[in-house]
Formats: C-alpha cells, sequence, structure tokens
C-alpha cells in the first residue's frame, strides 16, 4: 500500500482522470557537492507567517460583510475555499491548484489503488480544461482524445471558467457511467463530440518485450513511485536476453516523481554527466549528477506532443548526456516543478503550487517550448481523425468535415472514395455501401449513426493493430540500423 504523503499525491495527480500534471520535488537524490544549489531547493520554500495585519482585517471583513448582508445564508466554509481558490487562480499557473477537503479525500482514495474514470490527464489554461495526455490504454486514449484537447462539456454541462477541481468532478464518475464530452481541438472547425464509458484505469507504468533482432522495446506510461523498480526489473531481463538495442517509449507519459526518472535516466546516463538541473525563484541551481555507467548498445526515445514533464526530462537527459536518438513528435512543454502542502491546513485540503523550474543538462527551458525529436516520425493521418456526429446523416452530394472524416476513415480501413476533401460523391457512396455490406448494414450508401459507429469501431481496431503503428514501428527499424551501424564500425 503507498503511503499518503507529498510525494505520492504529486505523482498520483498523473494517474488521476483529471489529476494535474505534476512532477514531484522530494525524494530527490543529493545534489551536486560542487554545484551552485545553495542551501538547497526546499530550503528555498519561503516559510513566512501568513496575512499581514491590514491584510486579515481586509479578509475577515469582507466574510463579516457578507455574513451581515448577503440574502441567504453561506456556508463559511465554502468562503474560505472560495478565497483560496482565488489566490490560486491569480498565480495564472495551470499546475498550482487547491483542493478543498472533498476533492483532496477523492485524491487520497485514488492512490490507494486502481481508479475509474476515463484516463485523461488535464490542466486549467485561461478557464478552460486542456487535455496533457491521455494515459495510454485508458477510456480516453481508445476513444481518440488527443494532447492539447479543450473540454468544453461534459454531459451537456459547460466546464469553461470552473475551478479546476469542479471541472474535474464533472469528468469523473463511476465505472460504466458515459461521459459525453464537447470537445475543441486544433484545425476543427466545430466543437467534437465524444461518448466515454467510464472505466478502471490500470496502474501498471511499465511493460516490456523483445523485438526480432534483439531489440528491446520498454513502455512507460508514467513516472509513478513503482516505476524505477519495474523498469530496473525489465531492463535486466532484456539484457540476460542478450538485448543489441533498446527503444524507450514515453508516448502520452504525463510525467510524475522526479527521482523516479532521475533513477532511470541515471541507468543509461555515464557517472558524472548532468541528468537535469532544478532552478528556483532566486535562480539557484541544484544540478543532478549521474551516478551510473553508460550502456555499450544504441538507445533510441519514442515521444510524442503528449509526452511531458518527467518524459520530457527523460528524453533530455538522454539525448543530451547519453547519445540517445529522440523520435517521433515535439513534446509537450512543461518545465516546471510542485511540491503539495497537506498537513499545514490541517483540515484534509491540500495545496499544490509550483515551486521551481527544471532545465535540460545544457540548461534549456522547454516549458511552453517542448523538445524536437532527432527524426521527425509522425502516425498515418487517420490516427487522429475526429468522430463523425452522429445526430445527422451524410449522402450523395453533401460537403463537409464529417464527410471528410468518413472518407479518410473509409479509405484507412479498405474502402478508399479516391478523395477526402469532403465532398460525397458517387464513389463516396460506392465505399459507403461496400462497407456497410461487409458489416451487415443497410447498404444504402447513406452514413448515418449506424454506419458512422460501425466505421469508427473498425478505424479503432485497426489503430489499435500493432502493425499499423508507424512510430514504433521506425523506432525499431532506427534501433536496428544503429545495432548495424555499430557492427559494422568494430
Amino acid at each position: 500500500m503507498l503511503k499518503k504523503r507529498t510525494a505520492v499525491f504529486l505523482v498520483i495527480a498523473a494517474m488521476l482522470c483529471g489529476g494535474l500534471l505534476t512532477m514531484a520535488l522530494t525524494q530527490l537524490p543529493a545534489p551536486s557537492q560542487t554545484g551552485d544549489g545553495g542551501e538547497g531547493l526546499l530550503a528555498s520554500i519561503a516559510n513566512r507567517n501568513g496575512l499581514e495585519q491590514s491584510e486579515a482585517k481586509k479578509l475577515g471583513t469582507a466574510i463579516d460583510l457578507i455574513e451581515s448582508n448577503y440574502y441567504k445564508d453561506i456556508d463559511r466554509s465554502k468562503l474560505i475555499d472560495g478565497a483560496i481558490n482565488g489566490m490560486m487562480e491569480a498565480l495564472e499557473d495551470p499546475y498550482s491548484n487547491y483542493m478543498g477537503k472533498e476533492t483532496a479525500a477523492q485524491f487520497e482514495e485514488s492512490i490507494e489503488g486502481s481508479f475509474t474514470g476515463i484516463g485523461a490527464e488535464v490542466s486549467s489554461v485561461e478557464g478552460s480544461v486542456v487535455v496533457v495526455s491521455p494515459i495510454k490504454g485508458s477510456p480516453a486514449d481508445k476513444a481518440g482524445i488527443r494532447a492539447k484537447d479543450t473540454i468544453l462539456s461534459v454531459n451537456g454541462e459547460s466546464l469553461q471558467g470552473l475551478e479546476l477541481n469542479a471541472a474535474v468532478n464533472k469528468i469523473r464518475g463511476p465505472k460504466g457511467s458515459k461521459a459525453v464530452l464537447q470537445i475543441k481541438r486544433a484545425g476543427s472547425e466545430q466543437p467534437i463530440e465524444y461518448v466515454i464509458v467510464r472505466d478502471d484505469v490500470d496502474l501498471e507504468t511499465v511493460s516490456a518485450r523483445m523485438e526480432k533482432g534483439g531489440i528491446g522495446v520498454i513502455e512507460i506510461s508514467q513516472f509513478s513511485l513503482n516505476t524505477g523498480e519495474r523498469f530496473k526489473e525489465e531492463l535486466k531481463k532484456l539484457e540476460s536476453q542478450g538485448m543489441k538495442g533498446l527503444l524507450i517509449d514515453v508516448r502520452n507519459n504525463p510525467g510524475g516523481v522526479l527521482s523516479v526518472v532521475i533513477d532511470i535516466a541515471e541507468q543509461f546516463v555515464p557517472k558524472g554527466e548532468l541528468i537535469v538541473q532544478v532552478e528556483d525563484k532566486d535562480k539557484k541551481r541544484e544540478k543532478h549528477p549521474s551516478n551510473g555507467v553508460a550502456k555499450s548498445y544504441p538507445i533510441t526515445v519514442l515521444m510524442n506532443k503528449g509526452s511531458a514533464s518527467a518524459s520530457e526530462i527523460l528524453a533530455g537527459a538522454l539525448q543530451q548526456s547519453a547519445g540517445a536518438t529522440l523520435m517521433g513528435e515535439h513534446s509537450f512543454g512543461k518545465g516546471t516543478v510542485q511540491t503539495s502542502f497537506d498537513k499545514q491546513f490541517g483540515d484534509g485540503s491540500l495545496l499544490k503550487v509550483t515551486i521551481a523550474k527544471w532545465l535540460t543538462p545544457n540548461g534549456t527551458w522547454i516549458h511552453e517550448k517542448g523538445i524536437e525529436p532527432d527524426i521527425k516520425v509522425s502516425q498515418p493521418e487517420y490516427f487522429t481523425v475526429a468522430p463523425i456526429d452522429k445526430k445527422k446523416t451524410y449522402a450523395y452530394d453533401t460537403n463537409s468535415t464529417d464527410v471528410k472524416n468518413a472518407q479518410i476513415m473509409l479509405e484507412a480501413v479498405g474502402y478508399a472514395a479516391g478523395r477526402t476533401d469532403g465532398y460525397f460523391d458517387r464513389n463516396t457512396e460506392k465505399a459507403v455501401k461496400s462497407f456497410q455490406s461487409k458489416h451487415k448494414l443497410k447498404a444504402d450508401g447513406i452514413i448515418n449513426s449506424a454506419t458512422a459507429e460501425a466505421l469508427e469501431a473498425a478505424l479503432i481496431e485497426k489503430i489499435q493493430d500493432p502493425k499499423e503503428d508507424n512510430q514504433m514501428n521506425r523506432g525499431i527499424a532506427e534501433v536496428r540500423k544503429e545495432i548495424a551501424a555499430k557492427a559494422s564500425n568494430k
């Protein structure tokens, strides 16, 4: 059972339905004695006496005026929580937030074991709920939710302007219940609707396998407290099987505990080389050099725009200090560190605050910029096609974005219409009829809700086929190429 402490709160945030992307400061290895870390980052967290007398008087006066004059009875605790939420919102930092007693209690329940939800990491950006990353294999991931999507509403209730915890509570729900999400996505003119059935989200963070030619593949879905040990176990197994090269997959990995990613990076970064630097508001830096030993085999890291925080630390460290190749897409771009204060209030609530920024070994701050891969590889267009609006029907001589999406899906599953521009011509009609006949639907050439659902189901099945994972296949090919190059140089 996981201990209920700050580090746990921070890492499990990366695994909750709507938990905040967080990187734990606690449990860091000792900083370099030769670095310019000063008294240490934790020592730089101010321990002030709270409000000045005039400030306390102003807040007290506001509460008194409300209690005395508001037209109905009020819950004083809600006013206090609202005041704290207002302070956090004033920071304009999507990664700093306050959790009241009820929300914090739900947080702890999730820490104790598996949790139920849609499995998407979100943050608050200018009053909007934005997806950081769907957790791999979660309902959100399978449905097609993508990093940078903005969730406009859940089951008809708008999330715009809501405090993040309130928005998260609307997204969460019991297993088997439906969450109808309205999504705003860059490049789509109209909101996209997703119907997601909430389910248990797997907390297993590491999986590994051996591909032909001695190529090991390790996938990390998040950096949890047990991820470091699990990674070591899987790496040891692969090496014992004669692994000649390694592909580390951190796509759609939203982050986790800083000490864990340092521990993993240390297994590849040579002793003395930097893994990461952490800088506080006074510009004091703690440098974290490796105590490990470099590997003799080539390493490639696979990432995408859902790779954030600790994933980016690993990518930056292995690229700059271990000679690894980065492949895939531009990463998310989260370069800050948070810690949470869960004891100070004494009532079960907690405050999570951004206290520092982290830098790559060469001193680059990737916040809101991300990391560019050495080799850019995108997935096929059909991996990111939007769902079809099932409230409408589409037939010959219509023209819309939904028709375009349907044409992309048809082509992906083997019923090419010969065009993907959104115009429903006779060839599109013929392709629809062929698809309908194959799937035992009325072959009238009209895309109604039943045809749209069958088409989307066929597409999801195709996407889940490992042979269709262009990034993974290219990553394995790159490792194979580097193994061959290494052998020829001997």
